[in-house]
């Protein structure tokens, strides 16, 4: 009577099992996500995670060798399951890191956030992946590299089949699960603290790249050619801002459906005087990277080098001018300075005061592409709308 050989290890047989799901939920979620921004993002998610888990599963595989290959299998066998297994092993780095440097070399700059929680940095690339046939070749061995994987999935499979019915002994059950194994224990193993310390540490310090990027420099000055709306250095302010009461708020299109967001971060120097328009001025300073959208994509993209460009310019300014009555309130010339450009729009508003204390409520319509905003992926509105509505509203007390 043959003696049963032993098995895998808990943590192999886990990751084995984890991974083969994730791949064949990619297989049919790449199949499955045109157009659709939030499977796009899951399968970039599991990409992700498939690229460390195969990093722990090779540290792990390098400390805790599997179970040798029944002796009675035929030594073509045994080569051909030795190669289909390092096959898999490349795909499992080559197909993620493939996606990856699509996306981070896609002129439509589509930010990476892993599971809807964590930003994830684009790859470093040459000139050359970033051309169209670079991008060509990247999706070839992306999409052609998992119709591979889908051949090696049924060998992997047809083989195992074989083995556990023909003569020889067989190793499907070495890997299977819990109660489903018949073999003998799981062999004993060590290295669990390097093999996923080692990974976790090594993805962290990936995740960390756009935190320790996401600061504007120091002191930097406005780059040669940038319009920018000086302060006013006669403007006395007359009225203090009551910023816990008061918001600039933003609204647009965004696949046909409409988004909305605000700016946590901003400060104004209103002098106004109601009887005395002419010689009313407002200063807005807006911190553009504190635009917060709702969801972390949406605000990944607005710090973005064709959005926001928030390292490079970290303020927008406002300057409010030219108030004159309307029939329904008033209206002001808002000259607008984000990034390089400035343009002027009209603010129209409702204003009531009563003894010291002023109530706004104010509407802009800025088109995004007189500042230049989303032109590279986006320069026809097909996802974007062209339009971003500006409200403001809020309350000051006259000094």
């Amino acid at each position: 009577m043959k003696a049963e050989t032993s098995r895998y290890t808990i943590v192999a047989i886990t990751l084995h099992w984890v991974m083969a799901g994730l791949l064949l939920f990619m297989i049919w979620l790449g199949w499955n996500m045109d157009e659709n921004e939030v499977r796009f993002q899951l399968h970039k998610s599991i990409g992700i995670l498939i690229l460390f888990l195969t990093l722990v599963r090779v540290i792990w595989r390098a400390m805790n060798p599997p179970p040798p290959l029944p002796d009675d299998m035929p030594a073509y066998e045994k080569l051909a399951s030795h190669l289909v297994h390092m096959t898999f092993y490349g795909l499992m780095v080559i197909l993620p890191l493939a996606g990856w440097l699509l996306v981070s070399t896609s002129k439509f700059k589509v930010p990476t956030v892993l599971f809807g929680s964590v930003s994830w940095p684009h790859l470093p690339a040459p000139d050359f992946l970033r051309s169209d046939i670079g991008h060509v070749i990247l999706e070839n061995i992306h999409s052609k590299g998992a119709w591979v994987l889908i051949v090696l999935l049924g060998l992997h499979v047809a083989g195992a089949v074989k083995h556990e019915f023909a003569a020889e002994d067989g190793v499907l059950k070495k890997m299977l699960p819990g109660l489903f194994g018949k073999s003998a224990a799981p062999k004993s193993s060590r290295g669990y603290v390097r093999a996923f310390g080692t990974a976790i540490i090594a993805f962290a310090l990936i995740a960390l790249i756009p935190i320790a990027g996401s600061g504007p420099a120091s002191g930097a000055a406005p780059q040669e050619g940038e319009p920018v709306v000086p302060a006013d250095e006669t403007i006395e302010a007359n009225w203090d801002v009551n910023y816990d009461a008061s918001e600039i708020r933003f609204t647009g299109i965004y696949d046909k459906a409409d988004f909305t967001g605000t700016f946590e971060d901003w400060s104004a120097d209103v002098e106004f005087y109601p009887e005395d328009l002419a010689n009313s001025h407002v200063l807005v300073t807006v911190r553009t990277a504190t635009a917060d959208a709702g969801k972390k994509l949406y605000n990944d993209s607005l710090k973005g080098q064709e959005w926001f460009d928030t390292n490079t310019f970290p303020e927008a300014r406002i300057r409010l001018t030219n108030f004159r009555e309307t029939e329904t309130g008033y209206t002001a010339d808002a000259s607008i300075s984000l990034k390089t450009e400035l343009v002027t729009v009209p603010l129209d508003f409702r204003l009531d005061i009563d003894g010291d204390t002023a109530t706004l409520n104010g509407t802009a319509v800025m088109n995004r592409k007189a500042f230049d905003l989303g032109q590279d992926s986006d320069p026809a509105g097909n996802w974007v709308g062209e339009d971003v509505t500006v409200t403001v509203t809020g309350t000051a007390t006259r000094k």
